[in-house]
């Protein structure tokens, strides 16, 4: 890390694991920080041309996948908590919103070398207790190799060890759970109906489809590698933005006869309302907000435990083109009018 205004970001090593809560080098995205302002921050990243779970889409073009990005602006809110606002790195952190939006989907195609990222962040708000700053609400731009491709906001806190205990304790005790048990696994959607290729990365089972929504069990699998990088106490942020894409991507294909091959992430608002708990079922519920009118769809969706809500988000789809003629998944015109 440099705090030297106008220095040029290198890529040539990772940041330190525990300043973006990852347990495996390979899951560290990171790579190089300077501080620009007093409120402002870039913050290099190197993104994977192959990865075992943000490589495994059917969409076509080759991209990126918007969740990486949503990853590695995870990475830069908690590497900029530790590295720049002062918090301890054995602090648990809380996301409470994240809004993604693609800006450039032609920025995030897939070249000859991994993609350059330059993420430039400024300080939208911090929270304070005893005048320890213990909250950031950051304004994220992400350019990938020049290009301007993505932006998000995020909104998390921060406390110390004993307090998240103590703080879950009494969660878990309102909620009367009983000892942990494995999440339902079986009887996994097809993968291409969710826009993957390998069945262990789909995470929707058991699906209840209606004229204007659908109901998805979603599967917590802890054996995922990407999904659970280290042991967690509850359902984590990324398992509930790959819920709410696979759910998005089933809806648009069951509803509207949309084909996940020709369909990109290109905007995702998430709340986070309470944690998700291992003990309980899990299911995502969505509504249409918006038929496919010219290139894009939208669903309002909320993920619960026993009809409680844990997040709620709004889901855009954009197509990216027609599929060939001929190919299997497309039963439909290539027409918005499929709506």
């Amino acid at each position: 890390m440099s705090a030297v205004l106008d220095r040029t970001l290198t890529y040539s090593n990772t940041v330190p694991r525990a300043t973006v809560h990852r347990a495996a080098v390979c899951e560290v995205f990171l790579t190089d920080s300077a501080r620009v302002a007093e409120d402002e921050y870039l913050i290099a990243a190197q993104l994977p041309r192959v990865h075992s779970y943000y490589s495994d889409s059917v969409t076509a073009p080759a991209a990126y996948d918007p969740l990486l990005l949503v990853e590695v602006f995870r990475q830069a809110s908690i590497y900029t908590a530790h590295t720049f606002l002062g918090a301890p790195l054995d602090d648990k952190f809380i996301f409470v919103s994240g809004e993604l939006d693609i800006t450039d989907p032609e920025a995030l195609r897939i070249g000859a070398r991994p993609g350059q990222g330059e993420i430039r962040a400024r300080q939208a708000g911090l929270k304070r207790r005893d005048d320890v700053v213990t909250g950031s609400a950051l304004d994220l731009v992400l350019s990938v190799d020049g290009r301007e491709a993505a932006t998000m906001r995020t909104v998390c806190q921060w406390m110390p060890g004993d307090a998240w205990d103590r703080m879950r304790a009494k969660g878990r005790a309102a909620l009367s759970l009983t000892p942990a048990r494995p999440h339902h696994t079986g009887c996994r959607v097809p993968s291409l109906s969710v826009g993957r290729t390998s069945g262990q990365n789909v995470v929707l089972a058991g699906v209840e489809a209606g004229e204007r929504g659908l109901r998805a069990r979603v599967v917590v699998d802890r054996g995922n590698p990407a999904l659970f990088d280290h042991p967690l106490d509850h359902i984590p942020g990324v398992l509930i933005f790959e819920g709410f894409r696979q759910s998005a991507m089933y809806a648009a294909q069951e509803l509207f006869g949309l084909s996940p091959r020709s369909l990109l992430l290109s905007r995702v608002e998430v709340d986070f309302t309470r944690f998700g708990e291992f003990e309980l079922p899990t299911d995502c519920v969505v509504r249409v907000v918006e038929s496919p009118a010219a290139d894009t769809v939208a669903f309002e969706i909320g993920m619960v435990q026993e009809d409680e809500r844990i997040a709620r988000a709004r889901v855009h789809l954009t197509r990216t083109g027609c599929l060939m003629a001929g190919a299997v998944e497309n039963r439909f015109p290539c027409a918005a009018a499929a709506a």
